[in-house]
């Protein structure tokens, strides 16, 4: 099937060198690429609706004339606004488009459009937001048909990349399945050329949903795989780093100013024996939001640096990293600890680099904390003992393979508050040592949680303001609009600075309001959080996920936008970023549909703060029907797969895995060749989420 899968992008119909460059900064170099980026979701050009049909956060279609073409508004980050009046025989409402004045000539006063979009409503208010403008005659042709809408980046428009995809689809070789008939009748799947067919080019929702079920297996199965063929060896690896348990990890805690919660302490005591094993420790650390596992992991890194060795504490992202820095430096101060520790993050100049690179060569730092930067070729340890990452679903596989391998087989612990039913987590882990924190820390109130609609929002702002006026602060989170145009690369700026605006309005001038948004730099970012941090910023608005393990104790509210649009583990993730003080937490869900599915599945966040618990419903209700639509954020980052939704794949693929190993090992029966080859391809794309 694969053999022509590497054909470079170039060769593909209308793929220029410049596109092929656009497609090259996606990671897309070759068909087998091309094919494996998938839609982000599905356009369905549904029927058109009067005005007064339309329901708040829907994606719909209306037939109106333009009234008025309102003044062109400017605002702050050069950013433009014009206002569209239109009307139909049952209402009016306003058309919002930003950064775009040209449709200020695309329409004329009295003419008569189709626009389609999101609809925003306020009070009996409805707007429609950065729509896309057709002929009546032209909608009327695409109305019913299902467009795809693909990941894109700057200067790629989506309807290159579906030009692209169907040249990919007329050339690429479909003429060998790995999986036999009788395979896929057994598991209800589709071939491997009618899943690429039905994904990337569906005549409904019920086609697309068979093509992600069996592109979604292939991938799980791959995953699997590799952790059969590579448990060999992990298992047993004998322990080229032995420790003994070192008196400063007992004085260390001895002296915190308060006491380790049970599990935490059973996590350091079992870290700690596997310091000293015969085995190389290969353990996963696995706690709720705010179950202190960052405390667990500095215990394990003393150790280690109280023997001689040094300790690598690799982050996802540059904030996160310049925070644990900020606490290991507080603590090795505070309670004199051995740490020499050092920040070494992409943002890093090339003169400090080279510093840094010396001191840890030479064993001058022993505890290095940072992101990607930390696996540099430039980077050579003197001796390095452990490994920590955190929010390891987050790392790809050889990144994590390239950072053990600096080290003689040092020992890997991974952190991930991410909880897994115990169901996947015997399938996903199998022989991996786990630690589940399931308790918190003394004195830290579970957090009060509601659901809401819209009808609730003077309270809430009310209830925002009383917070503020007792000195704390405030996180809310919108979810990013998706992009009704090709062109839409600016949405999720325009979602913040719009949503600003009307917060402002509603709370008045006098609160302090910022936002943080995908498209800051690494060191805007961390300003924006660093003035969060100390107070200076009262209300802070993100379309991108607030980051896991951003600790502010003073913030006391997480309010979150179309909360049903997110998953539920998500939405707990998000409200642990409250309550971390002296001080109750509160979150606010609020969604803009009332009916019973939408309430009952949010009720549980009400119900609740255990995530596993909240991890255990989401893999019992989540279906196909919800696969499109905004991904969890510190979901396992498969490609097209989802561990909660597809858990009956999962145990389907584990099972397939099993029994084709159980025949042949190392795969070198000619009937599993195919398997062999496509496990190449795999390998190198998915993202692994176990430790190496």
């Amino acid at each position: 099937m694969l053999n022509n899968w590497n054909t470079p992008v170039s060769e593909l119909k209308g793929v220029g060198p410049k596109t092929a460059e656009y497609f090259h900064n996606l990671g897309i170099t070759n068909i087998y690429e091309m094919l494996n980026h998938f839609p982000r979701n599905y356009l369905v050009f549904g029927g058109l609706k009067k005005i007064s049909e339309l329901q708040n956060d829907e994606i719909a279609a209306v037939r109106v004339r333009v009234d008025m073409v309102g003044n062109l508004r400017r605002v702050k980050n050069k950013m433009t606004i014009l206002p569209i009046e239109v009307s139909d025989e049952t209402g009016s409402m306003v058309i919002k488009y930003f950064n775009m004045p040209f449709m200020a000539k695309a329409v004329s006063k009295g003419g008569y459009y189709v626009f389609r979009g999101r609809v925003k409503k306020a009070g009996k208010e409805f707007t429609l937001v950065q729509p896309r403008k057709y002929a009546y005659d032209e909608y009327t042709e695409l109305s019913g048909k299902f467009q795809c809408m693909y990941p894109l980046t700057k200067g790629l428009k989506n309807s290159t990349v579906i030009k692209a995809e169907n040249s990919a689809l007329k050339i690429a070789d479909f003429t060998e399945d790995y999986l036999s008939e009788e395979y896929r009748n057994k598991l209800h799947l589709v071939s491997s050329k009618e899943a690429y067919m039905m994904i990337h080019d569906p005549s409904d929702e019920k086609e697309s949903v068979l093509g992600r079920r069996r592109l979604s297996f292939d991938e799980l199965f791959f995953f699997i795989l590799y952790l059969r063929k590579n448990k060999e060896l992990l298992k047993g690896a004998p322990n080229s780093c032995p420790m003994v348990e070192s008196a400063e990890v007992k004085r260390f805690i001895e002296h915190l100013p308060y006491k380790l919660t049970k599990g935490q302490s059973k996590a350091v005591k079992e870290i700690l024996e596997d310091l000293s094993g015969d085995a190389v420790m290969n353990r996963l650390v696995q706690g709720d939001v705010g179950s202190g596992k960052t405390i667990v992991a500095i215990a394990g890194l003393l150790n280690t640096v109280a023997n001689g060795y040094q300790g690598a504490f690799m982050a996802p992202t540059e904030v996160l990293a310049t925070q644990h820095f900020k606490t290991v430096s507080e603590l090795t101060i505070k309670y004199g600890l051995p740490f020499k520790p050092v920040l070494l993050t992409g943002s890093v100049t090339a003169a400090a680099k080279r510093k840094i690179y010396e001191e840890i060569e030479n064993g001058e730092v022993n505890l290095i904390i940072g992101t990607h930067a930390l696996i540099q070729d430039k980077v050579v340890y003197k001796n390095l003992g452990l490994v920590v990452t955190d929010e390891q679903h987050r790392f790809g596989v050889r990144q994590r393979e390239t950072l053990a391998g600096k080290g003689v087989g040092p020992h890997i612990l991974v952190m991930s508050a991410t909880p897994i039913p115990r169901t996947l987590a015997i399938v996903l882990y199998g022989d991996l040592s786990i630690s589940a924190i399931k308790d918190m820390p003394e004195g830290r109130s579970p957090i009060k949680s509601c659901v809401v609609g819209e009808s609730f929002r003077p309270s809430a702002n009310k209830f925002i303001k009383d917070e503020i006026s007792k000195g704390h602060q405030v996180y809310i989170i919108c979810p990013m609009v998706e992009a009704s145009d090709d062109e839409d690369s600016d949405n999720e700026l325009r979602n913040v600075v719009d949503y600003s605006d009307e917060l402002k309005e509603a709370l008045g001038d006098r609160y302090r309001i910022s936002y943080l948004h995908g498209k800051m730099k690494p060191s805007e970012k961390e300003n924006i959080l660093d003035r969060f941090s100390s107070g200076d910023i009262d209300i802070l608005i993100s379309t991108t996920v607030i980051e896991v393990g951003i600790n502010v104790p003073n913030a006391t509210v997480m309010m979150i936008e179309n909360s049903e649009r997110f998953g539920l583990s998500q939405l707990h993730q998000l409200r642990g970023r409250v309550g971390r003080g002296k001080d109750q937490g509160y979150a606010i869900f609020m969604t803009g549909k009332s009916d019973e599915k939408t309430t009952e599945r949010l009720g549980i966040l009400a119900k609740t703060t255990d995530g596993f618990e909240i991890a255990s419903y989401d893999l019992k209700t989540r279906g196909p029907g919800e696969l499109f639509g905004v991904r969890q954020s510190g979901d396992f980052a498969f490609k097209i797969a989802d561990v909660f939704a597809d858990a009956d794949l999962l145990s389907e693929a584990s099972n397939l895995c099993d029994e084709i190993l159980a025949h042949d090992r190392n795969l070198h029966a000619p009937e599993n060749a195919l398997i062999r080859e496509e496990a190449e391809f795999y390998g190198r794309n998915f993202l692994d989420f176990r430790t190496i």
